[in-house]
């Protein structure tokens, strides 16, 4: 029996010039399709919603790896570095993806208009986490790719849809994981507040004591929460914002080694080096010169989609 929504991407995916990833006319969603399995890419994620329709991925965040196959979904709802690899794929069954960004405003909003919204604990809650994509989720899907056959109609029903995706989320079996993502001053919420801090300060030195103080929790407390969210502590979060930054600006602006280096925030280019080549599997100055080669083979988006902030 054939999908509709393998299905439904395949025909906008062959119909469609160039390459994976495709760049939607719903700003924040795209369609990725891989003919093969392909290694690893690093990127720092934002939140949102990536459904396998066909094939196979995982996803690491610190040390936790989580692989989702068609008919699940990876859901993230921090901003955190990871890396992703399509595992199983192949021409006559492409792997086949949508991804489309998640506005925690608007699942908030839902969440408040619950008559029983999901019991949210005040435990350390789950920032990434992989749930099943079957029934009414699936259908939202569906319309979501139908949709962009009429563009016309994106702006008025897109925001539907949205809202109906974040209903199903909410009630579902993950909805207590969604729901802490929500709560204006929940323990969650004010993680994320340091975590934005964090994130536009990467490059300085910032002590877990004012981001603990920003969360208005004990240093603990904070250390504990925050790794609950990414799978990984503040200084792992933060080393792995700079390599990112660092390939980025090795990359698409051609700073030398040394250069991206003190531009993140590191003082020693030699553990500089160390950590790059940790991180990436390869020392910065070869890693550059092949991804620039990459970037000139390969269209702006495809080439820069992994190391891209």
């Amino acid at each position: 029996m054939s999908d509709p929504l393998v299905e439904a991407l395949l025909r906008y995916t062959e119909s469609r010039p160039g390459e994976s990833p495709f760049m939607t006319a719903v700003e924040g969603m795209a369609i990725m399709r891989s003919d093969h399995p392909k290694p690893p890419s690093h990127m720092l994620s934002r939140p949102a919603m990536c459904i396998v329709a066909q094939g196979a991925k995982w996803g690491m965040f610190g040390g936790n790896r989580l692989e989702y196959r068609a008919g699940q979904a990876l859901v993230i709802g921090v901003e955190t570095p990871s890396i992703g690899r399509v595992v199983e794929a192949s021409p006559g069954e492409p792997c086949l993806v949508l991804a489309f960004e998640l506005d925690l405003a608007i699942v908030r909003s839902v969440a408040e208009g619950l008559d029983a919204p999901p019991r949210a604990s005040g435990e350390p809650g789950r920032g990434v986490f992989v749930t099943d994509f079957q029934g009414p989720l699936a259908d939202c899907a569906l319309r979501l790719v139908r949709l962009l056959d009429t563009p016309q109609a994106i702006p008025t029903l897109y925001p539907v849809v949205m809202r109906e995706t974040c209903y199903w989320l909410l009630t579902g079996p993950h909805g207590g994981d969604v729901a802490r993502m929500t709560l204006a001053n929940g323990p969650s919420q004010r993680v994320i507040n340091a975590m934005h801090t964090l994130r536009t300060r990467f490059t300085e030195a910032i002590r877990i004591e004012e981001l603990a103080a920003i969360a208005q929790m004990s240093p603990s407390a904070f250390h504990r929460q925050f790794k609950a969210l990414t799978s990984m502590t503040p200084l792992q979060y933060q080393k792995q914002l700079r390599l990112l930054e660092a390939r980025r600006l090795m990359i698409s602006t051609a700073f030398n080694v040394e250069t991206a280096c003190f531009q993140v925030g590191y003082e020693s280019p030699s553990q500089f080096s160390r950590e790059y080549a940790r991180m990436f599997g390869i020392p910065p100055k070869r890693d550059a010169r092949q991804m620039r080669a990459a970037f000139r083979h390969d269209s702006p988006v495809q080439a820069l989609g992994a190391i891209a902030l």
